[in-house]
């Protein structure tokens, strides 16, 4: 299987119970407050509650089977951190296949340790990357 697998709408994908997948992307969002590198993959998951098929779940679930790959990694903070505080920003232009929307990011750094990282899909479309761009800024 691809790890560049890009999540769609599947119109002709065998339907999934709503409720499991549900309470799996439910789990998996409060697993995202300290695992803050499965949040994207999530939020992408979360768009098909609605109407979940296989696919989605199968996707779902390798993000599960990566949690517990990683369960034992974490983020170390040394005594000697840097506390200088840099933040960066991007976004692509109509990267969401279905609805043409923009997608934005960012990360933060204090000295060159990551605290904080965000995506978020734009509210509405942007009619060129400079839009994108400074919306996401």
């Amino acid at each position: 299987m691809s790890i560049d697998v890009k999540l769609l709408a599947d119109l002709t994908g065998k339907s999934v119970e709503e409720t499991l997948y549900r309470s799996m992307i439910r789990s998996l969002m409060y697993l995202t407050v300290i695992r803050s590198d499965i949040s994207f993959s999530v939020g992408v998951c979360a768009r098909f509650q609605a109407n979940p098929k296989e696919s989605h779940l199968t996707v779902v679930k390798r993000i599960i089977c990566y949690v517990n790959g990683i369960v034992n990694y974490g983020i170390w903070y040394s005594r000697n951190t840097n506390l200088n505080l840099a933040g960066y920003s991007d976004a692509d232009w109509a990267g969401c296949a279905n609805d043409r929307k923009s997608t934005l990011g960012g990360c933060f750094y204090v000295g060159t340790t990551l605290v904080a990282w965000l995506s978020k899909k734009q509210n509405f479309i942007s009619f060129s990357t400079v839009e994108a761009e400074y919306i996401a800024a």
